[in-house]
């Protein structure tokens, strides 16, 4: 009985170790830093059309410390399941000047961003869903700011505007 017991003991403190490891990836990844994986083209030249690996901080929006020029990572207002990467043009109660289609027309358009929203747009114009297409984004859609390149080595480093 006393070697069930032993056993029992020692199982129950390996879970234990193993759900704080778990509990400590989950608070780091979801509230701290987290790694992500960007591709396609809405973002060249700045990022690489076959895909990035770069570092998010999830800290900085949640103290309203993001702004013009920062690339972000948005759930998309489109498609909750996806993730968007931005560059934010515009915050609460500036005034944007933008070409709807650029391919179709350059009669210039010009919005408001209400409160609590941001203007985001792709540094690929032509190739790029973004506010010019859906409007200001909620602040709330934010997930982070991207901040260090991990992938290509080439380009290893801070990730600057």
């Amino acid at each position: 009985m006393n070697a069930w017991k032993s056993i029992a003991k020692e199982a129950f403190s390996q879970t234990c170790l193993v759900a704080k490891f778990l509990g400590f990836l989950h608070l780091t990844n979801n509230y701290l830093i987290s790694p992500t994986l960007v591709y396609g083209p809405s973002m060249l030249p700045t990022l690489n059309l076959t895909g990035d690996v770069l570092l998010v901080e999830h800290v900085s929006h949640r103290f309203q410390k993001v702004g013009p020029g920062d690339v972000v990572l948005v759930r998309s207002p489109l498609d909750p399941t996806k993730m968007v990467t931005k560059r934010i043009v515009g915050m609460e109660g500036d005034q944007i000047n933008f070409l709807p289609d650029p391919s179709i027309t350059d009669i210039c358009r010009t919005v408001m961003v209400p409160k609590g929203h941001i203007w985001i747009q792709g540094d690929n114009m032509y190739a790029s869903c973004d506010s010019r297409h859906y409007g200001p984004v909620p602040y709330g859609l934010v997930q982070g700011k991207l901040f260090f390149r991990v992938w290509p080595p080439s380009s290893f480093g801070s990730f600057g505007q």
